[in-house]
Formats: C-alpha cells, sequence, structure tokens
C-alpha cells in the first residue's frame, strides 16, 4: 500500500452535489477483510543468445519459468521520464492445460497515460515508467524478452540503451466479489449482452419507481427517496470501503453494487434538487461502483483529490487486448488497477471511468462519479477533464455499437453537469506533454480522443473513427 497520503486541492464546484454527513462504522462492526488478489515483481535479464543492437543496447528479458498465478502482464522500470524505445513480448502458459501462447506484443508506448508533470501524484517520487498492461488471462508461467530499437528518426548506430530497473509485473485480480447486490445484474449475466453484440441492452436492474424528488432545505441534506443506507452493507463496509461509496451517497445507498440509471425527466429534477441545474443534461446512466466490480479500497491513497470542473472528455483504450469476456471486465479492471497503483506507483487507478465491450460503464478512480475527480489519464490534461477508457484495443478492431453508445451516455450526463456541449469545442492549458508544452492553451474537441493531447495511438484508429458519433448522440442526449 502507498504510504502517502496527499491532501485535496480546489473542491468547490457548482456541480458538486452536497452529500450526508458520513457517520463511521462503529468499532464493534464486522469488517471484510481485504480482497485477494497480488502482484509479482520480477527483475529482468540480460538475455543469452541475443545480439546486441547495432547501437550496443544489450536485449533483456526472463526465460520461461512457473510463477504464481496471473492474469495480467506489464514491464515497468524506474524513471518515469525515461521512454523505452524497443519491442515486449511475453509468453505464458495457461493453467491447467499447459499450453504456452505464442509471443504476443505488450504496447510499449504508455508515456502518455500519467500524471501531469508537476502534479503532487507524481511528486510523490513513487511513479515509475511503464508499458501498457496486457490480459492474458489465468496463467502460471511467463517468459519475456525485451529488445532495445532505434528511438523514431534516430540512427541506427544510436540505439538507446533500455530503461534501468526494468521489471516484469504480474498481476493476479483476485476473484470476483462474492456477494453483490440483490437485483444488481453482473457483467456477462443474461440481462448483458455478450462481446460483438451490436445492442445495448439496460447495463444495470431495472430502474424502480420513485416519487417526486425534494427540494433539499438549505445547507441541510435531505435523504431522497430511495437513497437510503441498508445496515447489512454498510456494516460490513471497510472505513476505506465506506469512504469510497459515501462521495456516492447522493445517488445511491451506501454500499452498493450499482448507481440506477434516471430518465431525462429524473435527472434534471435532481440537478435541479442541488442547484446545479443546466439547460442540458442527458439522462443519468447506470453506473458499476468501485464496489460492484471489486476494487480493494485498501490499495488507494485515501485522500481524493479535485480540480475545478470538467470541461471535456479524453476517450482512451487500454491496450489490453481483447482477449476477454464482459463476465470477465472486473477481474480486467481489477487487474489495471493493481497495475496503475502497485507497479506504476499511482494514487489510484487512473482512468474516471472505464466502459467495456457490452456497454457497461463503470467507476473509475475514487471521489465521486458526479464530481471532478481529478484522474491521471492524458499527460498534460489530466485538469479540468475526465478520462474514459474502454476496456480493449482498437487499433485494428472495430469496437461495438455498445461501447460507443455508453462513451455518449456518460458525457452527455457528465458533461452535462458542467454545461459542457458534446458537439462543441474548448480550451485546456497544457501542463507538459510531447504535444503542447507546457503552459500552451490547447483548443480540443470537448470530447477528444487521448491523441489529440498527446502524440499516441490511443484510443486506437478504429475507436477514435467512433467519436464523431458519440459527440452527435450525446448531444442529442442532451436535448441539443
Amino acid at each position: 500500500m502507498r504510504a502517502y497520503l496527499a491532501s485535496s486541492i480546489g473542491v468547490a464546484c457548482t456541480a458538486a452535489l452536497v452529500l450526508p454527513a458520513f457517520t463511521p462504522v462503529a468499532a464493534a462492526a464486522p469488517q471484510v477483510p481485504d480482497l485477494p488478489g497480488s502482484t509479482q515483481s520480477l527483475p529482468l535479464v540480460p538475455l543469452p543468445g541475443y545480439e546486441r543492437s547495432a547501437g550496443g543496447a544489450a536485449a533483456q528479458g526472463l526465460p520461461q519459468r512457473e510463477t504464481r498465478p496471473f492474469s495480467l502482464v506489464g514491464v515497468v522500470w524506474e524513471d518515469p521520464d525515461s521512454e523505452l524505445h524497443g519491442s515486449v513480448q511475453v509468453r505464458t502458459r495457461a493453467t491447467g492445460s499447459g499450453r504456452w501462447s505464442e509471443w504476443q506484443d505488450v504496447e510499449t508506448h504508455d508515456f502518455e497515460h500519467a500524471p501531469d508533470p508537476g502534479s503532487e501524484e507524481r511528486a510523490e517520487g513513487t511513479v515509475r515508467g511503464a508499458t501498457a498492461p496486457l490480459w492474458v488471462g489465468d496463467s502460471d508461467a511467463v517468459a519475456v524478452r525485451v529488445r532495445p530499437e532505434p528511438a523514431p528518426g534516430a540512427n541506427r548506430s544510436a540505439t538507446p540503451p533500455l530503461p534501468e530497473g526494468l521489471r516484469l509485473e504480474l498481476v493476479d485480480p483476485g476473484e470476483e466479489p462474492q456477494s453483490p447486490q440483490p437485483g444488481s445484474p453482473q457483467p456477462g449475466s443474461p440481462e448483458y449482452p455478450e462481446p460483438g453484440s451490436q445492442e445495448n441492452a439496460a447495463p444495470l436492474a431495472p430502474r424502480p419507481e420513485r416519487p417526486e424528488i425534494p427540494v433539499p432545505g438549505e445547507g441541510v441534506y435531505e435523504e431522497l427517496p430511495g437513497i437510503t443506507s441498508d445496515p447489512a452493507l454498510t456494516a460490513s463496509l471497510t472505513p476505506e470501503s465506506a469512504a469510497a461509496s459515501a462521495v456516492n451517497a447522493d445517488l445511491a445507498p451506501l454500499g452498493s453494487d450499482a448507481i440506477l440509471p434516471l430518465t431525462k425527466v429524473e435527472t434534471e429534477a435532481e440537478a435541479t434538487a442541488y442547484g446545479v441545474a443546466k439547460p442540458y443534461i442527458g439522462p443519468r446512466p447506470g453506473i458499476v461502483t468501485r464496489k460492484g466490480w471489486g476494487a480493494n479500497e485498501a490499495l488507494r491513497e485515501k485522500q481524493f483529490v479535485y480540480t475545478k470542473t470538467v470541461h471535456a472528455a479524453f476517450v482512451h483504450h487500454t491496450a489490453t487486448g481483447n482477449r476477454f469476456t464482459c463476465q470477465q471486465s472486473g477481474s480486467v479492471l481489477r487487474s489495471i488497477y493493481r497495475y496503475h497503483v502497485e507497479s506504476s506507483g499511482w494514487r489510484d487507478i487512473g482512468y474516471n471511468f472505464a466502459v467495456d465491450k457490452c456497454g457497461n460503464i463503470y467507476e473509475g478512480r475514487a471521489g465521486g462519479v458526479a464530481k471532478p475527480v481529478l484522474g491521471a489519464h492524458t499527460r498534460g490534461f489530466n485538469t479540468n477533464s475526465m478520462g474514459i477508457a474502454v476496456l480493449g484495443t482498437y487499433s485494428s478492431t472495430t469496437p461495438p455499437k455498445a461501447a460507443v453508445d455508453a462513451i455518449a451516455k456518460l458525457t452527455a450526463w457528465k458533461l452535462g453537469l458542467f454545461g459542457a456541449n458534446p458537439k462543441s469545442t474548448t480550451y485546456l492549458t497544457s501542463g507538459g506533454g510531447n504535444r503542447y508544452a507546457k503552459g500552451t492553451k490547447a483548443k480540443l474537441n470537448v470530447i477528444s480522443g487521448h491523441r489529440d493531447g498527446f502524440s499516441t495511438d490511443c484510443p486506437g484508429t478504429r475507436l477514435y473513427g467512433q467519436l464523431g458519433t458519440a459527440r452527435a448522440v450525446a448531444a442529442k442526449l442532451q436535448g441539443r
């Protein structure tokens, strides 16, 4: 677990919803143990039998070896400002069958997913350089090879050495949460379409009938109909889990696995009740909470950090490959979360939200889904923005319509809370990156791809090509 805490910054925001006072669980209440899961970190060594590059740089890796179970792999190194110019490939052995995979490529250019230079998160000194994580499924043995290559545009005789401190990270996501909330179907169940489906079924349980939402008295929280605390749920929460749930307590009961969807009329009424009404806002979509996907809250930094507003949404792909089903989305998320925190040294998962192949929406970085939580998704433009990651790799694979629809639904609601038009443009000030120098005011689409703020393939050519559709649908959902 991270050893440092960072104080919150700028939390004042007209769109931030009022939270009820949160009372910690009594000391005598039963506590849920930390969710299972683990990370193995193995140092890489020079590989015998591999010739040095033309520039003299040596290859590193690990010969085939047995390990404890894992499902996701990545490579990290000490200096987050050092780029890995080279190729990373892994082979893994499937648990049970004993069958080895072919060599698989790991996306090496994850330099652009990180806390901003000069930010508190970066200044703590725990952040490392990292490749993208790759989902390989249940495995119990691995081999890896990292071979240096010239930097783009460089002479082959000037191949730089590999970064120092290369380590292979093997992440076990642990089991799925054992007690899903009644009425909240899990990804992959009949209520959810399977991968490849072009229909986006309702992502959560049917919305219950709710009476008209009352307007709270000034400075006083009034419990909304249907938004109550279940003593059985709250008593079983760890303090960390309770805190992560409390920031959404105006949207769902404490300890909920899901935030249920609302109609547009209900969404507007709820926003008006809290004094954050905007001319255009899309219906609130259903969202699987961190508890719903099994986030171990003991891993992350305890404090929540906010920016002033949300002017833009950056769309990403996780570059984890596509060899998983919607039933495994929670496992993939828990693995990315561990990789971002334990391996990459970030305070929490970098993305504010995630979307899977079936169109299910997941809460990402803790702090409240309706609030301007500072993420670590678009190096240089994390401030006053949010990051949405579609699970998978979409460089040559077309994303399912359900995933694009989910992006539109989420942005119509969240951007609407902050008065942003999905079809418009906005200006963000760069915190430093390879496309915009620090301090540059960049004109960007309100719904942008990661590559718009940083020179990268992300979110993949096929997903990037769908952003125009997402903008149009989101604006229509807002009533524009």
